[in-house]
């Protein structure tokens, strides 16, 4: 009784396909701005990370990913071996590694 049929608007789109660039402008956008804002920095700062891991050397003074601090005695391939104390030697992976300081400063004398 009070329902009526919803018909649609015959004549507001324009014919050619126009209004599916319009439509589709939108997304061009988003990606435009996600990869400005996202993905070329995150590239950037993976290059720079892979760099720093390239670089490492014997005695410099590393930060693993897990917070451990450390002197590099040995440089693998892949791994390496720190110091974190004397005597006390750990192998690590390299791509665990968060900070890489050159050089060792003089150790405190506790």
């Amino acid at each position: 009784m009070f329902e009526s049929p919803a018909y649609a608007a015959g004549g507001a789109a324009a014919p050619g396909g126009g209004s599916f660039i319009f439509g589709l402008m939108p997304m061009v956008l988003i990606f435009v701005i996600f990869y400005f804002l996202l993905i070329r920095p995150q590239q950037k700062r993976m290059k720079a990370h892979q760099a720093m891991l390239g670089a490492v050397k014997r005695n410099d003074v590393v930060v693993t990913s897990g917070g451990l601090i450390g002197k590099v005695t040995k440089v693998d391939e892949a791994e390496i071996e720190v110091e974190l104390a004397p005597s006390v030697r750990v192998r690590v992976v390299k791509a665990m590694l968060a900070e890489v300081r050159e050089g060792g400063g003089k150790p405190a004398n506790d």
